[in-house]
């Protein structure tokens, strides 16, 4: 095989992967242009199509997916033997990628690592904020931060935090002229702040707790959006009921700014945990990673 073609081909794998021009371009810091040239490039040297594209999608061909599924394993075999050259350095080198929530990424991980990346100038973290529950080992993620009972069985999973207690928050502007509601009825009947599901693209139901058992309530209100920070935003702003982790809250509800009500029915989550495929758990890297982002309490 040419040299070129290598290089080529993790370009159109990145692309097969993704499913799109534009998030691989993203995730390769490249141009469109520059991705659509590359596979044109390589389709002709192979002398066939490898990519479908439609106005609306990209899918790999026969011959695309044939690439995708036996070469796909061997670059990544070769990458990862180089990754464990690496690791036999005096320090633990290499990127190590994670991808968690927006609020997880500001309160959880990043203070923590900023502590230790002057200490290691060959050590690379790439941060990605994303609430779909990812598939970490086909998206080429080391690390994936979720609630304890999210993480897949054959998962290596760390626990990062305590359990996480959520809140129902509103601002005093809001219930200037509506009433606190005291049951799930009457929340039903209230302005809530809705967050929009990237998984599958509905709507959440707010998971509470009534009479010692977990119930789903399906609000209703004017606004969605697709992040928790927004959702608080608005509810500071008196534009409705949020349901938002508590600790995001707290520092609003001791300034005045925002009510907390209902905590009878509001849960705890089993708490943040990083998870990880065994194969990886050799890393110094990713050992150095796991632990100083571990719960030390």
């Amino acid at each position: 095989m040419a040299r070129e073609n290598i290089n080529d081909i993790l370009v159109f794998l990145a692309v097969a992967r993704e499913r799109s021009f534009t998030r691989a371009a993203a995730k390769l810091g490249m141009t469109q242009s520059a991705l659509s040239h590359i596979i044109r490039g390589l389709e002709e040297r192979l002398g066939v199509r490898l990519l479908t594209r439609t106005t609306r999608s990209v899918s790999p061909t026969d011959a695309g997916e044939r690439l995708l599924q036996n070469v796909g394993p061997r670059l990544e075999e070769i990458e990862a033997e180089i990754a464990a050259v690496s690791d036999l350095g005096d320090k633990p080198a290499g990127t190590i990628r994670i991808t968690a929530t927006d609020h997880v990424v500001d309160t959880v991980l990043w203070p923590r690592l900023a502590t230790i990346l002057p200490q290691y100038p060959d050590l690379h973290v790439e941060l990605s904020a994303d609430y779909r529950m990812v598939d970490i080992a086909a998206e080429r993620y080391d690390i994936g931060v979720r609630f304890g009972d999210q993480v897949e069985k054959d998962m290596i999973a760390v626990r990062l935090t305590p359990d996480v207690k959520m809140a129902i928050v509103g601002a005093p502007a809001y219930f200037a002229r509506r009433p606190v509601p005291a049951s799930v009825q009457d929340l039903i009947k209230h302005d809530c702040i809705n967050l929009r599901l990237a998984s599958k693209g509905g709507l959440y139901a707010w998971e509470l707790r009534q009479d010692g058992r977990d119930i789903e309530v399906q609000v209703r209100g004017r606004l969605v959006f697709n992040g928790i920070y927004q959702i608080l935003n608005a509810a500071l702003s008196g534009c409705g009921l949020g349901f938002v982790p508590a600790d995001l809250a707290e520092p609003h509800i001791r300034a005045g700014q925002l009510k907390s009500l209902m905590e009878a029915f509001c849960p705890s989550f089993p708490g943040l945990h990083a998870y990880y495929p065994s194969r990886r758990q050799n890393s110094r890297a990713l050992a150095l990673v796991i632990e100083t982002i571990r719960h030390k309490g």
